[in-house]
């Protein structure tokens, strides 16, 4: 089990970014969380097997139908996997 922390910017707040990512995040099986941030970015916690936290860090540059993902950028994070993955 790996945990990484993802900043996403561009259009991610506003059009369903934190709950696409939470319907994704659990067909994964992965824990964490997606919350907004105030200078407009969303964080992602996603904590799991490495190979599905790869997948859902790919899929953060996709994102909701009508998000506009600029940059996303990830780091891991030494903690424990919380036990579900919501929306902060």
């Amino acid at each position: 089990m790996i945990c990484r922390r993802c900043l996403v910017s561009g259009r991610v707040q506003g059009v369903w970014y934190r709950g696409s990512t939470r319907r994704k995040a659990e067909n994964l099986g992965l824990t964490g969380y997606a919350r907004n941030l105030p200078d407009g970015r969303v964080e992602v916690l996603a904590c799991g097997p490495p190979a599905a936290v790869d997948t859902l860090c790919d899929w953060l540059w996709q994102g909701s139908a009508h998000a506009e993902v600029s940059d996303v950028q990830c780091e891991p994070v030494e903690q424990a996997p919380p036990p579900a993955f919501v929306i902060a």
